[in-house]
């Protein structure tokens, strides 16, 4: 049953509950003061997170302090930025200074930042306070949160569910209430997913629209640095889209960064919409909830063309294993072992046979498929500006399922194709929540061309207007 922690005051309650946005309008207008803002988050934290452990890290009186700074700004008549004082949790796998960026596991415990990475960084810009680390998979391997360092993380709308990974800990967190965003990175699916299992939104970018960069460890293999994307995860696709602003300010230190411009031009408001791309199995709830965000679009004004298929995106999702795989995973095998996670040990061993069989010339030949297939979709696109389809094949998963030998992880494997795909083509995706079943999320994905998160964000308020499940809330136990 639900444990009401609301809080102790209507003021309280008011600002844990308010969107990003609503609340950075209070603060500007000095209604209520930043270091408020921060402590309401602060108590939110004490109150919830023992029940859920999606924050395994943080500090309050550093969060206090840069509250208390902000509040000096304003008081000066600077402008404080379109997050003022707004609470953001940061994934332990991204550097946010004088935290370790542990990225779940105890071989990288030692990992100190010195300075926060470029988003992360952005986002102190434009006024917002890092509350805090929220939780991830041992080396962000798998779409549920659990390691060998901090625990495990639990859907605070249901805790036999997977809160979805990697970036589990901060959907559990913003669904909950610890915060209006949450930073994370997505390079299969790790800021959808875990917004889809969480019953809110999770913007994934376009691939070199937000600087990305830790300082604190090595530089990234290829494969990384041509799929991962840092993002947002929050409960107003509004939110989001003041986030994205924020996030995709330029960074010398990410040579991937491009500087185009958020809003591109005019296009007709027509959506394909597919419910079995690549032939996938999909769940009758899933099917439902995609026709649903179908006839909310619709009911908005906009065409929407029931498609057969969707180009090649079993050779995108090849792609993206190809990338993932072929580029350091005798590596992967040797850290997972060193960690001992059994998640990580898990993963890899499901993932062997596809590992071993591949050339040693797998990099250059699955760059060479990435541009025939990332030239289909491009003309896809033309036609179609917007594609809706699912987020995965099935509701959210019982926590634990891909650990329940192969036929386990095969079957978590086959349903997230819709997520593996988008990554290896660099294009950007929305992940909607349109409705519970029970205490179980749903939801609608949808994707744009490059550089079109604001046709994304677009669709995706349309779908939104028409209802999403209540956020934040008082978890479940």
């Amino acid at each position: 049953m639900a444990t009401n922690l609301a809080g102790t005051s209507k003021q309280d309650t008011e600002l844990w509950r308010l969107s990003a946005t609503e609340l950075a309008q209070l603060i500007r207008t000095r209604k209520v003061s930043a270091r408020e803002a921060a402590e309401v988050a602060l108590q939110r934290l004490e109150a919830v997170n023992p029940l859920i452990n999606a924050i395994v890290a943080h500090t309050p009186e550093l969060v206090l302090e840069q509250a208390d700074r902000l509040d000096r700004r304003l008081a000066r008549g600077e402008d404080p930025g379109p997050l003022a004082g707004v609470p953001v949790s940061v994934k332990i796998n991204t550097d946010m200074a004088g935290f370790p960026t542990t990225n779940g596991t105890r071989l990288q415990k030692d990992w100190i930042a010195k300075v926060n990475s470029p988003a992360v960084e952005n986002l102190v810009c434009a006024g917002a306070v890092l509350l805090g680390r929220s939780n991830a998979p041992t080396f962000a391997l798998r779409w549920f949160t659990s390691n060998g360092l901090n625990g495990a993380t639990r859907n605070p709308r249901n805790p036999m569910l997977t809160p979805g990974g990697s970036t589990g800990g901060g959907a559990a967190a913003v669904a909950a209430g610890i915060g209006q965003l949450a930073v994370g990175t997505d390079i299969g699916g790790s800021l959808r997913y875990p917004a889809y299992a969480c019953g809110i939104h999770g913007l994934r970018p376009t691939l070199g629209r937000v600087p990305a960069y830790n300082a604190s460890s090595p530089e990234r293999a290829i494969g990384a640095q041509m799929m991962s994307s840092t993002g947002l995860i929050g409960r107003r696709i509004g939110d989001l889209r003041v986030g994205l602003e924020a996030m995709a300010a330029s960074d010398p230190r990410d040579p991937w960064w491009s500087a185009v411009p958020l809003d591109g031009p005019p296009v007709p408001f027509v959506a394909a919409m597919c419910l079995r791309p690549g032939g996938m199995r999909i769940a009758r709830e899933v099917e439902t909830a995609v026709l649903d965000a179908g006839r909310r679009l619709t009911d908005a004004g906009w065409k929407v063309i029931e498609i057969e298929d969707v180009p090649s995106i079993h050779d995108a999702a090849d792609v993206q294993m190809r990338l993932w795989l072929g580029d350091g995973y005798a590596g992967l095998v040797e850290a997972a072992g060193r960690d001992g996670d059994p998640g990580a040990i898990a993963v890899v061993a499901a993932v062997r046979g596809m590992a071993e069989s591949l050339p040693c010339d797998v990099v250059s030949h699955a760059m060479v498929l990435r541009t025939t297939v990332q030239r289909q979709w491009r003309l896809f696109f033309t036609k179609f500006p917007v594609l809706l389809l699912p987020v995965s094949g099935e509701l959210p998963f019982p926590d634990g399922l891909d650990l329940q030998g192969q036929a386990g992880f095969q079957r978590v494997w086959d349903a997230q194709l819709p997520l593996r795909a988008p990554p290896a083509l660099g294009l950007p995706g929305l992940a909607v929540a349109t409705d519970l079943i029970g205490n179980v999320p749903v939801g609608v994905q949808i994707l744009a061309s490059h550089f079109r998160e604001d046709l994304c964000l677009l669709a995706g308020e349309e779908i939104e207007a028409r209802g999403t499940p209540p956020s934040p809330i008082d978890p479940v136990t």
